[in-house]
């Protein structure tokens, strides 16, 4: 019985004599390896991108509208369009009566130009927020405050600008206190959002915040609210909080028991559901699709080692007659095989690895590269190898020692 430190050297002795079929092996299977490092690589930076950017609304804030937050069928937004607008008196009907909800606020959007001096910046979001949004949001002010509740109720002419409103207009000069034009009024710049950056390759720094009163001056009175209502707690606080806010809604707009709402609510959870549900199918076609390439590279180890046994049977024989036994040769050949599979599972990996921050360096596409992944194509790659060198190691064992001496080869 030849021990593991004998195996190892046997193993590495027959690469290197064979170097340009093992290389050409390795290079089929680490493709395959790196294209499914790739695709899991991209997936998990989604997942994470969606947690962190697109659903970041805290674990104990949930907001409400009258269309769906998150929903894949376009004819249930259509049919959400039709509903009643959520106003500010509703708004303020949920702060006077749910008790579990700690902060009640509301904002709406709409687009308009900001102008700073002979510069402007067309297709900036405008966001009309109530004075109780500066402990909701999650957009951190840098620079400068906050609008009071008296600056709200009174419309003062204020308004926060993003980071991308600052870059744009403002380079090289301090914008608080400056004046900028928004739609048809002025305003003074009270505060500067820390800079958020791109997600999914959208701009989300170029926006001003102004108090809701004064957003009813730029966009008139009829519009629909968006309510963002933190819990005064997470777990059973947070659900009961949204059942008294459902609770408020249901008897200020008559609806009666049973009857469908005409208003939805939302939470990060909600967003982070739906992205699961479309990443998943996309994650089984591309892992699909992608252990495809690894399923061929392990077909090409099998008939690469097959061809190995027939070049070395005369070898095989040799080592029968000096003692070997079966299980030797199987280990060996066995040895090889996953030897091989291993070291292209590795190159696999931080090819894989490399395509997936390339992408993510040079498109903006989310990745995150983590642990467990490399060990996945790791063992795959080794798995592979295992599974696919059966057959030719079991042959090579099987040979007749005798017949295997004659062999010319």
């Amino acid at each position: 019985m030849l021990s593991p430190s004998d195996i190892v050297s046997q193993t590495v002795n027959s690469l290197v004599a064979y170097k340009l079929r093992s290389v050409l092996t390795m290079i089929g299977l680490a493709m395959g390896v790196a294209t499914i490092i790739t695709v899991m690589t991209l997936i998990q930076g989604a997942n994470l991108y969606v947690e962190q950017k697109i659903a970041n609304l805290g674990t104990n804030v949930f907001q409400i509208s009258r269309v769906p937050f998150a929903v894949t069928d376009f004819s249930v937004i259509i049919k959400a369009l039709r509903h009643r607008y959520l106003t500010l008196e509703d708004t303020a009907a949920v702060a006077a009566a749910c008790s579990l909800c700690e902060r009640v606020g509301a904002q709406a959007t709409l687009t308009s130009s900001i102008r700073y001096g002979n510069q402007e910046l067309s297709d900036s979001n405008v966001i009309g927020q109530t004075a109780s949004m500066a402990s909701i949001d999650t957009r951190t002010v840098e620079r400068g405050r906050y609008f009071t509740e008296p600056e709200d109720e009174r419309a003062s002419p204020v308004c926060l600008i993003g980071w991308g409103v600052e870059d744009k207009l403002f380079t090289g000069l301090d914008p608080l206190g400056r004046l900028v034009r928004i739609g048809s009024q002025e305003y003074t710049i009270i505060g500067v959002y820390e800079k958020i950056g791109s997600i999914l390759g959208q701009e989300q720094d170029n926006f001003a915040v102004v108090p809701m009163r004064s957003f009813v001056k730029l966009r008139g009175s009829r519009f629909s609210v968006v309510m963002q209502v933190r819990a005064s707690g997470g777990g059973t606080a947070f659900e009961a909080a949204q059942d008294q806010a459902r609770l408020v809604l249901r008897a200020r707009r008559h609806i009666g028991p049973g009857a469908e709402e005409d208003f939805y609510i939302g939470t990060a959870q909600s967003y982070i559901s739906l992205w699961q549900s479309i990443s998943s199918a996309f994650f089984a076609v591309f892992l699909m699709v992608s252990g495809i390439s690894a399923v061929v590279g392990g077909i090409v180890i099998m008939n690469v080692m097959l061809v190995s046994v027939t070049e070395r049977t005369r070898e095989i024989g040799v080592r029968r007659a000096v003692g070997a036994t079966e299980t030797d040769i199987l280990r060996q050949f066995l040895s090889e095989s996953v030897f091989q599979c291993a070291i292209g599972g590795v190159a696999g990996i931080g090819a894989g690895f490399l395509a997936a921050l390339a992408l993510r360096t040079f498109t903006g596409f989310p990745a995150s590269v983590q642990p467990w992944v490399a060990a996945f194509g790791f063992f795959l790659s080794s798995g592979i190898g295992l599974f696919f060198g059966i057959v030719p190691a079991t042959r090579a064992a099987k040979l007749d020692p005798v017949t295997a001496l004659r062999s010319e080869k």
